[in-house]
């Protein structure tokens, strides 16, 4: 095989194309060019600073720093900024990619700058047919003043001009509208520049040929002089409202200087959902980056929104969200680190405030404590857990009943609550998010508090057994009614309990109704998977129907001579307790109280 000497090639670049990429899957909207426009205005001005002590103060005494003027059809925006010089012109705008901030001259100062992907002002195509950059550069004064014009075919022209078109250092940019587009309308145009650069480090100004429209309103709202906290507060409630439309309940202080993040986190007035999508408002350099990042705090502290502004984390390339890396996982936890913080002290030191808190957002404490036994500790005094002693604290809960037995479900809760309560059982309810955690965490925090899940035999075992005689007398009774109930997989028992209102209780357990599950299944499977769930067949306790003897009702039927009569009599009871336990009926309970119900009806038309 011969060697053949390589040939150098370089990229041809369809702008079209480009610029399509750019609109329709880069950027999520043609908004941004004024964030891009800013930005490139905004970062001329701090090379400037960098290159000019003496800059500062020479644009103390003059109007803002950065101009936008439009009529619609062309905009115009200047900047008294380090400017351009013919060669930097070729280099870094005709070159996709370039970028003044990768200068070695100004690398170290690199943090001071917006933009890093050198692709910023071809954005403005998405809106812009033409595209006019005038500009003298300050660092080399004498440079000629050069004018670099591109058209979005991929064409472009670069002259250079007298310097009394442009006789300050600095630049301008001009853009002229597509057809048929209003993205350069002065209203459109002064929403956008507010949206973006309202806390910018330097004054803009928009204006349509008349008055400017003041842009920028710094410092940002955390860092503010009030005269008073009262004033400090009322003035961030204010500015909650203006910025993410709701009174917040509270507000939080963030600062990470590791991340070089500061900012403010509003506690939302009202309840949300964990899984409701967050939507927290970031800025980089005081440019706003998103007002959608969903990535900022850990997923717990769903009841807060934050705004923010950082100097160090990494955007995307299309600088619309906050790249997802480890620089990013350190602030979120720092970030969470302070909301815990709040809700700590808030509970150390202001009881009344933490009780409204927690009267909006508990759930979200809840699934904060589950991962910090601290916050647990300082927390359990004040959540509240659904118990057979009413809506009560843990700790309150634990001094009157050991051991706690934990219902694995709604269901199973109510199906035991009103008998445990009289028999003196304490039983907590732990079908609600994240409160099985915290109970089962209890004894982590006291060893001397014990935690057992709630089995049908506890509250069977706390009944009171029926006197030999009277069950004795009772047999014939119990007989019908258990043949009777043996199509639903029920047996039947007689217990003497509290309260008499109650006249029966179902008591079922988690495998009796897993192998009920099982068994439908298989009745509705065809052969070979019916083969396979009858394999796994488990020998469950049977559920319980408990009648309570010291129901007036309850002696009543058993009394009852007519089998018939009595055997309809139980599944009535069967019923009512079903339905008090809230458990989903199956079609052979359905079909059951269908029947019971019109045997009792042709049984009352007979007579």
């Amino acid at each position: 095989m011969s060697d053949t000497e390589p040939t150098s090639h370089t990229f041809q670049v369809d702008l079209r194309g480009l610029v399509d990429l750019l609109s329709h899957h880069l950027y999520s909207s043609p908004k941004v060019y004024v964030r891009e426009l800013l930005q490139n205005a905004v970062d001329a001005v701090t090379a400037r600073r960098s290159l000019d002590p003496e800059f500062d103060v020479a644009l103390a005494d003059a109007p803002a720093p950065v101009r936008i003027v439009t009529d619609g059809s062309r905009l115009r925006i200047t900047d008294p900024g380090v400017g351009l010089t013919l060669q930097e012109v070729h280099k870094l705008l005709a070159t996709i990619g370039g970028s003044s901030k990768r200068d070695e001259e100004i690398e170290g100062a690199r943090r001071d700058f917006l933009g890093q992907f050198g692709i910023g002002l071809l954005a403005c195509f998405t809106v812009a047919s033409v595209i006019t950059v005038t500009s003298r550069s300050a660092k080399t004064p004498d440079a000629p003043v050069v004018r670099w014009t591109a058209r979005d075919d991929g064409s472009y022209t670069v002259t250079e001009v007298p310097v009394a078109e442009h006789p300050e250092p600095g630049t301008t940019v001009e853009l002229a509208a597509r057809p048929g587009e209003g993205w350069l309308r002065a209203e459109k145009v002064v929403e956008l520049a507010r949206e973006y650069g309202s806390l910018l480090p330097v004054d803009v100004t928009v204006s349509d040929g008349a008055a400017p429209i003041a842009v920028t309103d710094t410092p940002p709202p955390w860092e503010r002089e009030h005269p008073s906290p009262t004033a400090r507060r009322l003035a961030l409630n204010a500015y909650c409202e203006q910025v993410l439309g709701f009174p917040p309940l509270d507000v939080i202080d963030l600062d990470v200087p590791l991340s070089g993040l500061k900012g403010l986190a509003f506690v939302l007035p009202h309840a949300t959902s964990p899984s409701a999508r967050p939507a927290h408002r970031v800025h980089l350099k005081r440019m706003l980056l998103t007002d959608t990042a969903d990535n900022l705090v850990p997923e717990w502290a769903f009841f807060v929104r934050c705004v923010v502004d950082t100097d160090s984390l990494r955007p995307t390339a299309s600088r619309e969200s906050l790249y997802d890396d480890e620089a990013l996982a350190v602030a979120r936890d720092a970030v969470g680190a302070q909301i815990r913080e709040w809700i700590s002290r808030l509970a150390a030191e202001d009881p009344t405030r933490l009780e409204a808190f927690l009267a909006v957002h508990e759930l979200g404490v809840k699934a904060l404590a589950r991962h910090d036994l601290d916050l647990l500790a300082s927390m359990l005094p004040w959540l509240r857990f659904e118990t057979t002693a009413g809506h009560t604290s843990l700790p309150d809960f634990a001094r009157a009943y050991q051991p706690i037995y934990l219902a694995d479900s709604v269901d199973e809760y109510r199906q035991v609550a009103q008998i445990a309560a009289a028999q003196g059982i304490g039983v907590v309810n732990g079908g609600y998010t994240y409160d099985a955690e915290l109970v089962q965490a209890l004894p982590r925090l006291d060893p001397q508090v014990k935690v057992e899940a709630l089995q049908p035999g506890v509250i069977s075992a706390s009944l009171d057994a029926v006197d030999t005689a009277d069950e004795l007398a009772l047999q014939r009774f119990l007989s019908a009614a258990r043949a009777r109930l043996d199509a639903v997989d029920v047996d039947v028992v007689v217990r003497a309990f509290s309260p008499v209102s109650v006249p029966a209780l179902l008591l079922d357990d988690r495998e009796a109704r897993r192998e009920r599950q099982r068994a439908e299944a298989e009745a509705d499977a065809d052969d070979l998977w019916g083969g396979i769930l009858a394999s796994i067949k488990q020998h469950a306790p049977r559920a319980q129907l408990v009648l309570n003897h010291r129901n007036p009702t309850v002696r009543r039927v058993g009394a009852i001579g007519d089998p018939e009569l009595a055997g309809t009599a139980v599944e009535s009871l069967y019923g009512q307790a079903l339905l008090m336990s809230r458990r989903p009926l199956r079609s052979a309970d359905t079909a059951l109280l269908n029947r019971s119900f019109m045997n009792l009806l042709e049984h009352i038309t007979k007579e």
